[in-house]
């Protein structure tokens, strides 16, 4: 078995990994990075960047389809689904290439096969081709192995009739029928994309709504929009077993609150959530703590609790997000170069892309009530937004929850357009303690959807411009 050394392996080149070991190369480290499958990760392949494409695609046919009232007739519109993947394909190889270019570019060396810890500074590759090579590490080993999709044992993946996220973002047809089997980010994200493109949905979730954990009034508007658009919702329900018809396709049995049901369908994709990738890489055998949801436990330098082993992004702990996992690379790379750093941010934004979008930062309400706070909330609908009347998109609001002692902003909620890129400024008030006030105070360009931050947070004061004070 040949060996290799090098200051630092990082183990899976996603969001996190490939993050860290560019930042590892910047603070001259040598690094070598390992993946198994392809570098970027779910994010780059068939998770984050795959399926914004295939939103913006959706959302460009509705709008399209529907812009005869604005005077842009647009006649005889229809779905490639073998260019719509094409292009799809495009951004993803110029992405992920992009990755190695940058790896490279730091000095950075690229493995590509499975990797397992044998000892706290060696990692044991075996490649794609069978060869197995022993890399040792000086400084230390970073686990970035990311997560994996939840497979439902009475539906088992067959990549054409039963899939998961990542044979949807490669759909070859627009599926007349499709059942989702949850009602979470993923599901709803990809759900709507094959609604707005032709297809019949019917939406299954185990909980009493849709979206679990996320501000429920902006659920709300989601839910509507769903609905509106056709499709058929059973919450506190289960999809328990299904049938194969002759012509190949589903009859899928749902036992759910208000009773029994069957659900015809073409494509039954199954979003139930993703576990991290902690188990089978040799974790346990060095005694690396993992807790009950397959986590690795990690501190605020991301530490896992044997020395030289570092852990980051979706396999190290919650929120499993893309960004959130490139931030901890960065503090994860310099800790081991022995500069000052930490996870020690405010608040972690999340999106969810949806129609309309739903973006969110810091605490809910009802959160900030149950930690002790007293409240206050100010809301500002799209509706009374000129930006958003032009766009024909009027849907949501922007809700500013505030501290009533301080008047500090304690989270930020916003259901709407451009919900995504709004947040950022939210993310930001948050991390600068800024207060109502500060944002009120921020002059706002006009005419934009960022007006609403403004407004909403005016609100929160009882001083709102263009709507009633409550």
């Amino acid at each position: 078995m040949a060996d290799k050394t090098c200051d630092v392996i990082v183990l899976g080149g996603g969001p996190g990994g490939y993050v860290c070991g560019i930042r590892l190369g910047q603070l001259g480290l040598k690094v070598v990075c390992i993946e198994a499958e392809e570098y970027g990760g779910v994010c780059l392949n068939w998770g984050c960047i795959p399926s914004k494409t295939l939103i913006s695609a959706a959302h460009l046919y509705e709008k399209a389809a529907t812009a005869s009232e604005m005077g842009i007739v647009v006649e005889s519109i229809r779905v490639d689904p073998a260019t719509l993947q094409s292009f799809k394909n495009k951004i993803v190889n110029k992405l992920t290439s992009g990755v190695r270019t940058l790896l490279k570019s730091t000095g950075g060396e690229l493995l590509e096969g499975t990797g397992r810890l044998i000892t706290p500074d060696a990692v044991e590759v075996t490649q794609k081709s069978g060869e197995k090579i022993r890399v040792r590490a000086k400084s230390g080993v970073v686990v970035a192995t990311g997560s994996a999709t939840i497979e439902v044992p009475a539906f088992p993946f067959d990549g054409k009739s039963i899939i998961g996220a990542r044979e949807a973002v490669s759909l070859g047809t627009i599926p007349r029928r499709l059942l989702v089997v949850g009602g979470g980010v993923i599901g709803l994200e990809l759900g709507m994309v094959y609604q707005k493109l032709g297809s019949e949905i019917t939406v299954v979730e185990l909980t009493d709504g849709l979206l679990p954990g996320i501000d429920r009034e902006c659920v709300k508007v989601v839910e509507r929009r769903l609905k509106k658009l056709g499709a058929t919702v059973h919450t506190e329900a289960r999809a328990e077993k299904f049938e194969r018809a002759d012509d190949g396709s589903l009859r899928v049995h749902v036992a759910a609150k208000d009773g029994a049901h069957v659900v015809e369908c073409d494509v039954a994709l199954i979003a139930v959530g993703m576990k991290p990738r902690s188990r089978g890489i040799g974790l346990e055998e060095l005694g690396v703590e993992i807790d009950p949801r397959g986590f690795v436990t990690t501190d605020d330098k991301c530490r896992t609790n044997v020395p030289g082993v570092y852990a980051i992004g979706d396999v190290s702990g919650l929120p499993m997000l893309a960004h959130k996992a490139m931030k901890e690379g960065e503090v994860c790379a310099e800790v081991i170069a022995g500069h000052a750093a930490g996870k020690d941010w405010v608040t972690v934004p999340a999106i969810v892309f949806t129609d309309p979008e739903i973006a969110s930062a810091g605490l809910t309400d009802e959160a900030a009530k149950a930690e002790g706070y007293e409240t206050r909330v100010g809301k500002f609908p799209f509706a009374a937004l000129g930006r958003a009347m032009s766009l024909r998109e009027t849907d949501g609001f922007v809700k500013v929850v505030t501290d009533t002692k301080t008047g500090r902003v304690l989270g930020i909620h916003i259901v709407g357009p451009n919900a995504s890129d709004l947040i950022s400024e939210a993310a930001l008030a948050l991390e600068m303690v800024a207060t109502a006030e500060d944002v009120a105070l921020t002059v706002h360009p006009h005419p934009t959807l960022g007006e609403a931050m403004m407004e909403a947070s005016a609100a929160a004061l009882g001083r709102a411009v263009h709507i009633a004070n409550r």
